[in-house]
């Protein structure tokens, strides 16, 4: 019969042997959960570079791709000649450009000389842009008043470094520019009356003035230094002042931008919104 000596002894022993068991399970426990949550994390790593890198996809997020996408337009393609007044204007000409209500958004910014402006022949003008260039041609017979300012504005450097900051896509389709503060509530501190008749209709290829109707006060025109390039369609009253044409490549780089869509932040009025590319005047010059 053992002793007590000797039961102490067998109990340790098993005690012993016990914990080591314990220990051991536990040790293999913590290894098999180590292992689980690395391959859960190779495996959700492998799902997100299957994903990424699949082909037809761009490595963009979905939902941003979404918001910056844009619908298919459809954008005439004839270009339509510039009209002729029904009758034309006295050569020379005097213009008003009194002060807008507003300062000038481009400092030092200067109004025309007013008097003497010739009404007959065309300047051509280049607009050197980020997407390529714009070559115009101003026609004095149309707008005689307009183009005076028009050149002014190049010659003193306001447009340089001025971004586009709307354009239309259905309805009416046009690109519209010139001002500096790239908000489209910027000028050059002055104004002039509209230069239109009543039979004036408007299409792809023309040069025309944008304005804020009528002052209520003068009951003249509110034409600044924003204007819009009619690309395509444009069912609009004869309020705005048509002063010369873009030639066909530089509408072909407008359709490209109106390709890529706009933002929606004039609509539902004026409509359209600020494109979703950039189009940034480096320099505007007249020959």
């Amino acid at each position: 019969m053992p002793t007590n000596v000797q039961r102490r002894e067998q109990a340790k022993r098993k005690l012993e042997r016990q914990l080591a068991r314990r220990a051991e399970r536990a040790k293999r426990r913590r290894w098999v959960a180590i292992v689980s949550v690395f391959g859960t994390v190779i495996v959700a790593a492998g799902v997100i570079y299957y994903v990424a890198t699949r082909p037809g996809d761009d490595n963009t997020d979905a939902a941003a791709a979404s918001t910056t996408s844009a619908a298919p337009i459809t954008i005439p393609s004839e270009v339509k000649p510039l009209p002729t007044r029904p009758t034309a204007l006295a050569n020379p000409v005097n213009c008003e450009y009194p002060a807008s209500k507003e300062p000038a958004s481009k400092e030092g910014t200067k109004a025309p000389e007013a008097t003497g402006i010739p009404s007959t022949g065309t300047a051509a003008a280049t607009i050197k842009a980020n997407i390529g260039e714009l070559k115009l041609t101003l026609d004095r017979a149309l707008a005689p008043c307009t183009v005076n300012s028009f050149i002014s504005l190049a010659k003193q450097g306001y447009y340089d470094g001025t971004t586009c900051h709307r354009i239309g896509t259905e309805g009416l389709q046009m690109l519209q520019c010139g001002d500096p503060t790239g908000t489209g509530s910027g000028g050059p501190g002055y104004t002039f009356d509209n230069e239109t008749w009543p039979e004036l209709t408007y299409g792809r290829g023309y040069l025309a003035m944008a304005n804020a109707g009528l002052d209520q006060e003068t009951q003249k025109g509110t034409n600044g230094s924003q204007f819009f390039i009619v690309y395509g369609d444009a069912q609009l009253s004869p309020d705005y002042t048509v002063f010369g044409s873009v030639d066909e490549a530089g509408l072909k780089l407008v359709d490209e931008v109106a390709r890529a869509g706009h933002d929606g932040s004039f609509d539902p009025s004026p409509g359209g919104g600020k494109p979703n590319k950039e189009v940034k005047f480096e320099s505007v010059t007249v020959a």
